[in-house]
């Protein structure tokens, strides 16, 4: 399923608001978000620009708590055990998808245990080089790679990232022998490969794109759907391998616990979706790396998030990664 297809529809613009919040009375308080990231990193600091225009489409304030631990599983844990009455929302993601298929003991269900209310944003990998690196296209990466197993390492943020993944659907699809170093976390892929512990990586565009303007490194491909403005001359790995499977992005949406009344789901949708049509919020969303994304309805996102929950778990298995 294309992502890209999950546009702003002008039929949910026009969602009868009116009789919904009377139906309701939701909200009559502020709303609480859990963000299951730190404060300050890219997601948290995405989060934060966008919630003061989702409450104001709302009428409520927007309250932002972090909940972190067991990369992002407490957060949906509590959200998922949360009164499903509107009033606790997770920022959900395409990582607790990979989550989940990683380690199926877990004890949430990002499938059942959820509504969802809301595509918000996504930001693809970029496959970099340091800059100085005789590499100049994915092919000759590749091939001196192939020629040399075991003596390619490619670091990322931990096991399941984006990074990682990005990284062993590359190497699974060119036959590599490359070895996988998890790194503290995402800002220290740059300083990996400017040391030359690492020779690629796949970091999001956030933190990819400044480097690459700075100088530091060299973008071989992106990950998304299609090439980005601020990259225009990268292709996209999807280009270059002709395998959907390349297509990856990290996105991430409103979650409510799964028993939330449906009018209560199509209220957030379409604040949502209200809400992210500002141009502030696009440019501020497009600062950090990411593209603001919405959807056309929760019934739609539900069934993107379907589909991607079954993209992942072929990119996991092909890949041969593991976690747990």
């Amino acid at each position: 399923m294309n992502r890209r297809n999950f546009c702003i529809a002008a039929s949910a613009l026009a969602l009868p608001m009116g009789s919904v919040w009377a139906a309701t009375g939701y909200p009559t308080r502020p709303v609480r978000v859990i963000v299951p990231y730190a404060a300050g990193g890219g997601p948290d600091v995405l989060m934060r620009q966008m919630a003061p225009a989702i409450g104001d489409a709302l009428g409520q304030t927007i309250v932002i708590e972090n909940k972190v631990g067991a990369a992002g599983v407490l957060a949906a844990q509590f959200v998922a055990a949360a009164p499903a009455d509107g009033y606790t929302l997770l920022m959900g993601a395409s990582t607790h998808l990979i989550l989940k298929i990683l380690q199926p003991s877990l004890g949430f269900d990002p499938l059942k245990d959820f509504a969802f209310a809301g595509n918000m944003s996504t930001s693809p990998s970029i496959l970099i080089v340091p800059s100085d690196s005789p590499y100049k296209n994915i092919d000759q990466l590749a091939a001196a790679a192939k020629a040399a197993p075991g003596k390619f390492n490619y670091g990322s943020g931990g096991v399941g990232t984006g990074a990682h993944l990005a990284a062993a659907t590359f190497a699974a699809l060119k036959g590599l022998q490359v070895v996988h170093i998890p790194l503290r976390g995402s800002v220290e892929i740059t300083a990996s490969l400017l040391r030359g512990d690492t020779q690629f990586a796949f970091p999001t565009a956030g933190t990819a794109v400044p480097q690459v303007k700075g100088g530091k490194v060299r973008a071989l491909a992106v990950t998304s759907t299609k090439r980005l403005p601020e990259l225009p001359d990268v292709p996209t790995m999807n280009e270059l391998t002709r395998d959907p499977l390349t297509i990856q992005e990290s996105w991430s949406g409103l979650w409510a616990p799964a028993k939330t009344p449906p009018d209560i789901i199509n209220r957030i949708h379409a604040a949502v979706n209200s809400a992210l049509k500002a141009p502030a919020v696009q440019a501020k969303a497009r600062d950090g790396g990411s593209e603001v994304e919405t959807s056309e309805s929760p019934a739609s996102y539900s069934a993107f998030v379907h589909a991607e929950n079954s993209k992942w778990a072929e990119i996991i298995r092909k890949g041969n990664v593991t976690g747990g």
